[in-house]
């Protein structure tokens, strides 16, 4: 991905040197366990999150990995692309955009959706319209699930910032409502299309970033369209449990995963997305 020469955000939250105590409220729950549930990616904090708050204990300061550096310059790169491709889509569509902010931190995290560990892996808070993210995530999502190279990563970075899109345009807001009145099931067929949105959403982001800046190289659509797949509900099951039950998705699956984000990646439009209108999100 050709992402050195990008503009940078100044919208980065750098909490890396706090480290906080404490962890998930329901402390029984192996971190190994935790973790898998972290890979679905845009997981609704609020199920996962301590509601309470924050630890009692005082937060702690911890030195930052220079190591880290050059990651960090790429997320404010893929942020600030983010921004203007949503910028101008928003333009386009008589509405302003208003940009989120992204926080990177180390371990643990207080959010307005509640306190987090960084085993629950990146995540949108509607409530603060912030995008959480500890940087060793990619770490992970490169040895423990396969998915490889920058763009990768970025697919990640705009996953999430699909969901903040979702909340600008109140479609956040309706899912949370109708999955109140529903049934668990029902509950998660709403969650799936809601992440399926997001993933078709990322796929707009890379397609408009491609054609007015030319980002993309060589194997990077492959790396985004692997990224897809190693987080599908069906594979992330097969591989935690050992058996698939597609009634508890709430992502989607591989297969699916990878369609909505390629179709947002050869449309460019957002009406290509509409994940709720479509007979089945495949």
């Amino acid at each position: 991905m050709r992402w050195e020469d990008g503009r940078r955000s100044e919208n980065i939250e750098d909490r890396r040197g706090i480290r906080m105590p404490g962890g998930i409220a329901g402390g029984g729950i192996g971190v190994v366990v935790i973790a898998l549930i972290a890979m679905f990616l845009g997981v609704d904090p609020r199920e996962i999150l301590q509601e309470a708050g924050a630890p009692s204990a005082s937060q702690s300061n911890a030195p930052v990995d220079p190591a880290q550096d050059r990651v960090k310059d790429f997320v404010s790169v893929v942020l600030a692309d983010t921004e203007d491709t949503w910028g101008e889509i928003f333009r386009q569509g008589g509405a302003q955009y208003q940009v989120p902010r992204l926080v990177l931190f180390s371990g643990a995290v207080q959010s307005a959706c509640g306190f987090a560990q960084a085993a629950v892996g990146p995540f949108y808070c509607p409530g603060d319209s912030k995008v959480y993210l500890d940087l060793d995530f990619f770490q992970t999502l490169e040895k423990r699930l396969g998915a490889k190279g920058d763009f990768a990563q970025a697919y990640v970075i705009a996953h999430e910032i699909g969901h903040h899109v979702q909340n600008q345009l109140g479609i956040s807001a309706k899912v949370a409502q109708a999955a109140a009145r529903a049934g668990k099931e029902q509950a998660n067929r709403l969650s799936v299309r809601q992440e399926l949105q997001a993933d078709c959403f990322a796929g707009i982001w890379a397609n408009h970033a491609d054609r007015s800046r030319h980002v993309l190289e060589a194997g990077d659509v492959e790396e985004g369209l692997n990224a897809a797949s190693a987080i599908g509900d069906d594979r992330l099951q097969m591989q935690s449990r050992g058996y698939v039950a597609p009634e508890s998705f709430t992502h989607g699956s591989s297969e699916q995963r990878v369609a909505w984000f390629r179709r947002g990646l050869e449309s460019g439009a957002l009406s290509s997305c509409d994940t709720f209108k479509a007979a089945k999100p495949q």
